[in-house]
């Protein structure tokens, strides 16, 4: 008979919550943001390449947090590199808003790339937190935290129009915004506890290999099995990217639909992603990571593919319900399981090490489909996105539970994730 789920103290609530609470609020500012980039880019009077140059300033400031933030957990635990993100965040988004209301395009610049140097931060940080949760409480965490940043972009994505429709000056709107970041902010490292995912010095006072810093970052990809897990995220993670980037451009280049039904299947999209990572609990309890990211890859390539190779604009745009939904539950899965089975500290730096991996496939590789979209057209360039679910498909046996993880014993009649 299995064991029951611990029981969650009211300390152990509250932490859970507080990444709920903090994962939404990431997501509306992201989300504000990018529903506000074409007042901001009429703001700065700069051409589209211009824009473009400026919004290099997140790219910039994401792999720099991300990159970062494994070895300062590492170093210091998770609340007090959630504490520098959070600051991060709502500085980067007065100074956008400060760089738009004064039409400086470097102020824009500036302020995004501390915002993604915060975002980068944080994303680590939450996962190695969002780990230690699971680890706690016995049952799936990751999804639902990744699905409260997708619900808030639907809900930063709706404010954003709203307020874009009425013409509220966006420097207010995203001074606004930071506002509700830092009072969220507050909230969660208060009530995130100290130390988590720090490594503990070994006798000489260095700090172990499996630590995750840049000389235990070898030692941990030399598992095969995380190896696996490591290909499983980019795969899941570049099939998300994707479309945050290029599905309204697809919709509107490929299909010949407008550039308001093109906002509207990214709405579809990110909805669909949202439900999947709320609704996806009980079906891992139940069938666990390996059958349900396997399930995952297959029901998202078939979205992509209907997307990529059908004629009709509506069958493409109802088909991104189906890649949102197989991509939903990819990215928070495969973290979770690379963290299963291993002590506290071996676990963080394997969370870490997976969610980097991740975290730059989400940011790097869609951008490139943009290169191969220059010769062959966007939607033949997103038969890279087939390939690689389909090759993620193949390897999904490398997320079977290891014994003694903790989700594995959580029974199918207690799928409390909220």
């Amino acid at each position: 008979m299995k064991n029951p789920p611990p029981i969650m103290d009211s300390a152990t609530r509250r932490w859970r919550a507080a990444l709920f609470l903090f994962m939404l609020a990431t997501g509306v500012s992201m989300a504000s943001w990018v529903a506000r980039t074409p007042a901001v880019r009429d703001a700065l009077e700069v051409s589209t390449g211009a824009m473009g140059l400026v919004l290099f300033g997140l790219s910039i400031g994401s792999m720099a947090g991300v990159l970062a933030s494994g070895g300062l957990v590492r170093r210091h635990g998770g609340r007090l590199v959630i504490t520098v993100g959070a600051v991060l965040l709502v500085a980067g988004l007065l100074v956008i808003a400060g760089g738009a209301a004064l039409e400086v395009s470097g102020g824009v610049f500036g302020g995004l790339a501390l915002f993604g140097a915060g975002m980068g931060l944080a994303e680590v940080a939450f996962n190695i937190e969002g780990a230690a949760v699971e680890r706690a409480v016995g049952r799936p965490v990751l999804p639902v935290l990744h699905g409260c940043f997708s619900l808030g972009t639907v809900v930063g994505a709706l404010l954003g129009m709203g307020l874009t429709a009425v013409r509220f000056p966006v420097g207010w709107h995203l001074a606004a915004v930071a506002l509700a970041v830092a009072a969220a902010g507050v909230w969660t490292v208060r009530a995130v506890p100290a130390g988590t995912g720090r490594a503990e010095p070994d006798a000489d006072g260095v700090k172990g290999p499996e630590a995750g810093g840049v000389r235990g970052r070898p030692a941990v990809w030399r598992d095969r099995r995380l190896v696996l897990i490591g290909l499983i995220v980019l795969a899941m993670a570049f099939a998300e990217g994707s479309a945050n980037d290029w599905l309204p451009l697809l919709m509107v280049d490929g299909h010949g639909t407008g550039a308001t039904a093109g906002s509207l299947t990214f709405m579809l999209f990110a909805v669909a992603m949202t439900t999947g990572r709320f609704t996806g609990g009980p079906l891992l309890v139940r069938y666990g990571p390996a059958a349900v990211v396997r399930a995952s890859a297959v029901v998202a390539a078939v979205g992509v593919a209907l997307v990529v190779f059908s004629d009709s604009a509506l069958l493409a745009g109802s088909a991104v319900v189906l890649w949102g939904l197989g991509a939903s539950l990819g990215f928070p899965v495969t973290i979770s399981a690379a963290g299963e089975g291993a002590g506290p500290e071996d676990a963080s730096a394997r969370v870490a090490a997976v969610s980097t991996a991740g975290f730059a496939a989400f940011l790097v590789g869609p951008p490139s489909l943009g290169f191969l979209a220059d010769h062959v057209g966007l939607r033949n360039a997103m038969v890279v996105v087939l390939v690689l679910l389909g090759g993620a498909a193949l390897i999904t046996g490398a997320l079977r539970r290891r014994p003694g993880a903790p989700v594995s014993e959580v029974p199918a009649s207690q799928p409390d994730l909220v």
